[in-house]
């Protein structure tokens, strides 16, 4: 089964705001086995909607569009929408009651142009939308069934949830679908793939379908099955996920949405440890992503964004020599900062990074991207170094995965 999204709004077309809408509607729909066909935009004009309308594809049975149904001129999605099915807007009371319960509730005045959200296509469904005043609308012609919705994300998703999905599984017939997602750092996107071809080429035999979601520091895999029998799906879909964990152990660190902060989190919370940073090329990204996680008071003591040589001296006891001799991003350099910090910090673990995140100041054997990393444990202290590209925001996200998939590596050694 095929479906189509249809955004509507000139603010999505002129850059204004980013069409989330599209990407999270299609979210839904592949987790009900619903395939999406295409995605499209469109402006706040008649004859565009009614055109877009005209041209869906034959294939499609499941047509979700958003945007345009406010109560101002420059909405016009119901009135096209009663012109392309054929019928008139017609005052619906439960709509309009609904719409001044929600003034009330506010106690703002209703004036006559919000009394229009109650004038709706008289041959459609009508959703209730408990969370805005633009219901959604349901209709359907020559088998394909179209939904209208409002724009605003929240109300939105709500109707999804709570109105359009529940039909759709009722109306359609649809296969189970299971999707997994496993999460790989430190090792980028074609060198994955060659260590990983033969077992990716034993998938179709298991009617499994492999996708390569790569990011800055982070390549997602993302395995995909659809059929009827969903137990059995689900067990050759498990079956392939253990066979590449025997295959890239050290490069898998999670499954699905699982962000690395929190994972590490959970290593260092489980264990009763605790963690402090020094960084300077990152300016206290791994502080944040650790810090992003609900309860990291537990383990995180804190940070220090060591980003100049005095900095380094006075807060992280690095030896003026050391900075000197070698310079800031050097493996000298973090040994000591790392070293400083867990002292400082008094905790198990301290991480300490420093590079050159770009675009300039690169040099004869430290060129851009250069980063230093060294992690302080228990055990004594270890160090890696890493180069990136030339681009400072990446060089930043990559460097800060890479600091706590080296912590995660370590607290696993020490098991």
């Amino acid at each position: 089964m095929q479906a189509e999204i249809i955004t509507i709004g000139d603010e999505i077309l002129i850059g204004q705001i980013v069409d989330t809408n599209s990407a999270w509607i299609a979210e839904q729909l592949n987790l009900n086995g619903i395939r999406l066909h295409q995605i499209t935009s469109i402006s706040d004009d008649e004859e565009h909607i009614y055109h877009t309308l005209e041209s869906i594809h034959s294939k499609t049975k499941l047509v979700l569009m958003t945007g345009g149904l406010g109560p101002t001129k420059d909405d016009i999605t119901k009135q096209t929408l009663a012109r392309y099915f054929k019928t008139e807007l017609k005052f619906h009371e439960p709509t309009h009651e609904h719409v001044k319960q929600l003034f009330a509730r506010f106690n703002i005045e209703m004036t006559e142009t919000n009394r229009k959200q109650a004038e709706l296509p008289e041959n459609c469904a009508i959703l209730t939308n408990n969370y805005g005043t633009a219901p959604g609308m349901w209709f359907e012609r020559d088998g394909i069934v179209y939904v209208s919705m409002p724009g605003v994300p929240y109300e939105m998703k709500k109707l999804v949830e709570n109105e359009v999905m529940p039909r759709v599984k009722k109306h359609f017939r649809t296969p189970a679908i299971i999707h997994r997602t496993v999460l790989t750092q430190g090792i980028g996107e074609s060198f994955l793939a060659d260590k990983i071809e033969d077992w990716e080429n034993s998938l179709g035999t298991e009617g499994i379908k492999l996708a390569y979601l790569p990011s800055p520091g982070v390549v997602r895999l993302r395995l995909s099955i659809w059929g009827d029998n969903e137990t059995d799906l689900q067990q050759r879909i498990d079956k392939k996920i253990k066979e590449l964990q025997e295959i890239i152990p050290q490069y898998i660190y999670g499954f699905e949405k699982e962000k690395f902060e929190k994972i590490v989190g959970k290593l260092l919370r489980d264990r009763k440890q605790t963690l402090s940073t020094a960084e300077s090329c990152t300016g206290g990204r791994i502080s944040h992503l650790i810090t992003s996680v609900p309860g990291s008071s537990e383990y995180f003591m804190g940070g220090v964004v060591s980003y100049s040589y005095k900095s380094k001296e006075d807060l992280l006891e690095v030896k003026k020599e050391t900075l000197e001799k070698h310079g800031a991003v050097s493996e000298e350099t973090v040994i000591e900062m790392a070293q400083g910090c867990k002292k400082r910090f008094n905790t198990d673990y301290a991480i300490s990074v420093s590079g050159i995140a770009g675009p300039g100041g690169g040099m004869e054997g430290k060129p851009v991207g250069t980063v230093w990393m060294a992690l302080a444990s228990p055990n004594g202290v270890k160090t890696k170094k890493f180069t990136f590209g030339d681009n400072r925001e990446r060089n930043i996200i990559r460097s800060s995965l890479a600091a706590l998939n080296m912590l995660r590596k370590e607290i696993l050694e020490q098991d």
